[in-house]
């Protein structure tokens, strides 16, 4: 090798002299291993920052090849564009033996490069902070491959609120496996598994508790609410009688029964809420007290008042309906005898009942817990699981009404 100047196109030119400066060959060689171990511990480095996994081999090894062939190509174009001849002494042994040899340093350096940058991000990550940050903004559920499984367990409880699911489909979801995608948060998992489970399996509630890996600690399941029965206030019931409500009559008004006939005038038998029609056959919600008021025989006259449903059906109507359910959780005794607030409490307290006997309804938020005090919690029952864990045992609702 005679020398080098400062174009691409005449340090290639020289360094494929066909071996006249050996020393100074292996020396660019050398250059070109470095290029490609620096580029894939680059690569190596922003693939596990973004994936947060190890970066595949062969992905790495083709990173740090493709920066020497760059370079080469870019030389060689170079040489051409200055016009000259490098057509020409493409095929001389010493150039094959050049590129053959700038190829297999890129070749071994690469993958020690790859390696060097996974260790550099992993230990930098780990000094800096990254782990905590990834706790704060809610951790993403580690994967191998391009989905997340996650299998369900050979238990599956449940839900003392709720109907049991059928033994069918417990024994069907029993160690199944199931597929989502990845770089999901523990959160976005949680909502996806339930989703599945309500859509494919045709499940009305879900419990579940994920790991920090993804993984399913405690499932349980109830069955999905239907008819009338669960949409009605505590003490009234359903009852269909001839009718003749109005043409714009629809469910959920308030309607006034009315019947005439045995030679006296139109009597209001009692008030109720319209739940269906069927030609002249009318659903009715009432209470239970005033069922005997009505006759199967006699076709009555229904009579719609431009007024609201009362407020404890309404919210017992989507009290049922809702992800959320009431629990009654007893504080329990502790060493030191004092509680955290109501304001402490993630759930929402509707009551206090103390162990003198008198009920607090929406107790402020500063009022303190003691040991005894009974809480009217509404949450979901993951929610009120922990809640039974971290201050007391839970209390059966019906023993308390």
């Amino acid at each position: 090798m005679t020398g080098v100047t400062a174009s691409p196109s005449s340090v290639l030119a020289t360094l494929q002299s066909g071996g006249d400066n050996l020393v100074g060959d292996a020396l660019y060689i050398v250059a070109f291993a470095l290029t490609a171990t620096v580029v894939a511990a680059a690569g190596a480095f922003g693939y596990r920052w973004y994936f947060r996994e190890r970066p595949p081999r062969g992905l790495t090894v083709l990173l740090g090849l493709s920066a020497v062939v760059l370079y080469l190509n870019t030389a060689k174009l170079s040489d051409f564009a200055a016009g000259g001849n490098g057509g020409d002494d493409l095929f001389l042994v010493g150039n094959v033996l050049f590129n053959l040899g700038a190829l297999a340093a890129a070749t071994v350096g690469a993958p020690v490069g790859a390696q060097l940058g996974d260790a550099l991000a992993t230990n930098a990550f780990a000094f800096s902070g990254v782990r905590e940050l990834e706790d704060e903004v809610s951790r993403v559920v580690r994967s191998v491959g391009r989905v997340i499984s996650v299998t369900l367990p050979e238990e599956i409880e449940d839900m003392a609120e709720y109907d049991p699911v059928a033994d069918t489909t417990k024994e069907t979801l029993a160690g199944k496996t199931l597929l989502f995608p990845r770089r999901l948060t523990v959160a976005e998992l949680r909502e996806r598994l339930v989703a599945r489970l309500r859509e494919d399996y045709g499940v009305g509630h879900v419990d579940v508790d994920l790991t920090e890996a993804g993984e399913v600690e405690y499932l349980a399941l109830g069955s999905r609410l239907a008819g009338i029965g669960p949409t009605l206030a505590p003490g009234g019931v359903a009852i269909a009688v001839r009718g003749d409500p109005s043409f714009d009559a629809s469910p959920g008004d308030t309607v006034q029964v009315w019947r005439s006939g045995d030679g006296e005038g139109p009597n209001r038998v009692l008030t109720g809420e319209l739940r269906a029609t069927a030609d002249d056959v009318a659903t009715l919600a009432i209470d239970e007290a005033e069922v005997d008021r009505l006759d199967a025989e006699r076709s009555y006259r229904l009579v719609t008042l431009p007024v609201d449903p009362a407020a404890d059906r309404q919210f017992a109507a989507l009290l049922r309906t809702a992800e959320e359910t009431m629990g009654v959780v007893t504080v329990a005794e502790t060493d030191s005898g004092s509680h955290a607030t109501v304001g402490d409490l993630a759930t929402t307290v509707v009551a206090v009942r103390s162990t003198t006997g008198s009920v607090e309804a929406i107790p402020p938020r500063s009022r303190p817990l003691e040991t005894g005090d009974t809480l009217y919690v509404i949450a979901r029952p993951d929610e009120l699981r922990r809640l039974e864990r971290t201050i007391g045992t839970a209390t059966d609702v019906a023993s308390d009404d």
